[in-house]
């Protein structure tokens, strides 16, 4: 398995939500910048708005999206120089329709996105249909520390998944995280308890972080060929 990076959904899709959800965006805020192609297009957007005279400053959650806010003119800051951010932007592989639980990973930097995603006061996730689900049924991606590997594997096990190691596309050898870690990408099926399986995973040793993302988005924007459909979940 090269990865569980999930395409799917028009650029078109795409794009409008994370235009819409720039617009969320005021003067003086800082904005958490999310990572993959959806919150892509926020940050190219929010970049607009720079250049045309928004002051702002971005907490990026990748070396991805750090090297695409400089292109696009944003300034950038961090989060330990700011405590906490006002608004973030991110994408999803996957989101529960009815709760607005998440599974996150697809691009292994859910370590940081969870930690800037939870500092925020308002959380925006952008999304197109193909990641809307009725409960959550994608594999979860878990980023461990390398000498951990055996022993977090058996853990999940343990839990009732199946991990499978992801080997990074055009090299050898395992995607390696930003903080220098390995994903397992655990599949559980489908997920009748969400909650229970994030806090099971949090207590592995070994466990950096999982890509379940619950009861964090205060609302997630669809983007589709028309317009965009806001679904809001806690104080949206």
């Amino acid at each position: 398995m090269a990865g569980m990076k999930r395409s799917g959904g028009s650029e078109t899709a795409k794009r409008r939500a994370g235009e819409r959800a720039v617009d969320a965006v005021d003067d003086g805020d800082v904005v958490g910048l999310g990572t993959g192609s959806t919150a892509a297009h926020a940050i190219r957007a929010l970049g607009r708005r720079v250049d045309a005279g928004l002051d702002v400053s971005g907490v990026a959650t990748s070396l991805q999206s750090r090297e695409l806010a400089r292109e696009a003119g944003i300034p950038l800051t961090s989060l330990d120089a700011v405590g906490s951010v006002d608004v973030a932007i991110d994408g999803t592989d996957q989101f529960d329709r009815e709760t607005g639980a998440l599974i996150k990973g697809g691009g292994a930097a859910h370590a940081r996105e969870k930690v800037v995603d939870a500092s925020a006061d308002r959380f925006l996730v952008v999304a197109d249909p193909s990641k809307a689900a009725r409960g959550l049924d994608a594999s979860v991606p878990v980023e461990l520390l390398p000498a951990a590997r055996r022993p977090v594997e058996s853990a999940v096990r343990d839990l009732g998944g199946e991990p499978t190691l992801r080997a990074a596309e055009r090299k050898d050898g395992p995607v390696v995280t930003d903080n220098g870690n390995l994903v397992l990408d655990c599949a559980f099926g489908a997920l009748s308890n969400p909650g229970a399986l994030a806090t099971d995973l949090a207590r592995v040793p070994g466990v950096v972080a999982h890509g379940l993302f619950v009861d964090l988005a205060d609302a997630v924007l669809v983007g589709t060929e028309d317009g965009v459909e806001t679904r809001s979940y806690g104080s949206e």
